[in-house]
């Protein structure tokens, strides 16, 4: 069963939260963070290579130093203020008329060394580096990452009648997605949810923040070798993550987009693909893949609908199964000379978030040569995929909307 404990979470005055919540660190570039930042937003603390004249690199030891004394600085003015006790709370975002509840807690670092934190991606080592060192200088969680719990009715149903009170935040961001919180102090109740995660809930799973996640278990085993009386309790053993249960999550799609044909022609490319594919004209406008194992292709100012044949994939192997596989064993890798997705320059990514609109764009005015929109996978082949111990294709999954950072901190202390 997983290890969960509230905490004390620094978090801004209500009357300031709208100037201090701010996207996570790795949605803005950082001249897009210069843009919106305001005196009192987060992205000066997730973000503070935009505090300097030229903007700087944001692996400058100087940009580390600047995270610091701005973190310092928030807590000084009263930008972020402590909880007087440790406490739960509920996180409810909004999107489309749908809306998903988050309980706000800290799950324990050795939980995702033993696997009982489940990922479905890879990490990059330069990158779990770059969050480490935040999470180190800091000593804070300042981001929370994105975990999904298979549904349990009593945790529901908490949730349920937590929200019935006003809000301790309610807000509509620039995106116009709604983003609600909730402060659980009652002891009993606090009681109540720790007792259901520990007896009840068998695994976490990373839905979005693996590289978080894995920079925050490795902070935890260092402070445990460093000191000499470790005892287990001590709350650097611990990271702040919102988690939501399964039903309510709805992964979107994650589609591609390619610098040139490898050298083939259009009638070729497309002749290329017919051996895997039938591959049928579908005009000038965008077309959504109908279901799995349909593709939408837009080349040369058309689109295209490529269904896999038959025999071409497996329906019982969880990975085999996944349209990001097909497309990246069939197209990607066989035709298009593409073997690694995570380092190849030829191809970028599209959260499904910017629409198809977004591919047209990229392949008519940015250089790209052909785009691929794919059906979303579920949230069940991800659950089933982690609980096997497989890792999906990089850039499978795009969660949206994506959590506020500055909500609420969990330091280590």
């Amino acid at each position: 069963m997983v290890r969960v404990k509230p905490f004390a979470a620094l978090r801004p005055p209500r009357s300031m939260v709208t100037e201090v919540a701010a996207p996570p660190y790795d949605v803005l570039n950082s001249l897009e963070a210069s843009k919106m930042a305001g005196e009192k937003s987060l992205l000066h603390i997730t973000k503070p290579e935009i505090d300097f004249n030229p903007i700087l690199e944001d692996h400058d030891p100087r940009v580390y130093d600047k995270a610091v004394e701005n973190f310092r600085l928030w807590q000084e003015r009263g930008w972020l203020v402590r909880d007087s006790a440790p406490c739960y709370y509920v996180y409810a975002q909004t999107m489309d008329g749908r809306t998903q509840y988050g309980l706000v807690l800290c799950a324990h670092t050795e939980d995702y060394e033993k696997g009982i934190i489940k990922k479905h991606e890879l990490t990059r080592k330069d990158k779990e580096d770059d969050r480490m060192i935040h999470v180190r200088i800091q000593n804070a969680n300042i981001e929370p990452v994105f975990f999904s719990y298979r549904d349990d009715s009593e945790l529901n149903e908490i949730v349920a009648e937590t929200v019935k009170q006003p809000a301790e935040y309610s807000f509509t961001c620039e995106n116009g997605f709604g983003h609600e919180f909730w402060v659980i102090s009652d002891p009993a109740t606090i009681a109540r949810i720790t007792a259901i995660f520990t007896t009840r809930i068998g695994a976490f799973y990373v839905a979005d923040g693996h590289h978080r996640t894995a920079a925050a278990a490795r902070v935890g085993a260092e402070k445990r070798a460093q000191n000499p009386h470790h005892t287990g309790n001590e709350e650097y053993n611990y990271f702040m993550a919102v988690c939501f249960p399964e039903s309510q999550l709805h992964i979107i799609d994650y589609n591609r987009v390619v610098k040139d044909l490898n050298g083939l022609s259009d009638e070729q490319f497309l002749k290329a693909l017919e051996e895997d594919f039938t591959v049928e004209p579908a005009g000038a406008e965008p077309v959504k893949p109908k279901g799995l194992h349909n593709f939408s292709m837009y080349l040369a100012g058309r689109w295209y609908s490529l269904t896999a044949k038959p025999g071409r994939y497996d329906d019982t192997d969880p990975i085999g199964v996944l349209d990001v596989d097909i497309l990246s064993r069939l197209v990607l890798d066989r035709i298009l000379g593409i073997k690694d997705l995570r380092t190849d320059k030829r191809i970028d990514f599209v959260g499904g978030i910017r629409g198809l609109g977004e591919l047209v764009r990229r392949v008519d005015q940015t250089g790209m040569k052909v785009a691929f929109a794919l059906y979303p996978v579920s949230m069940k082949q991800l659950l089933n995929i982690a609980d096997s111990g497989m890792i999906m294709p990089p850039k499978t999954t795009w969660f949206e909307p994506k959590l506020r950072s500055g909500l609420a901190i969990h330091t280590l202390d």
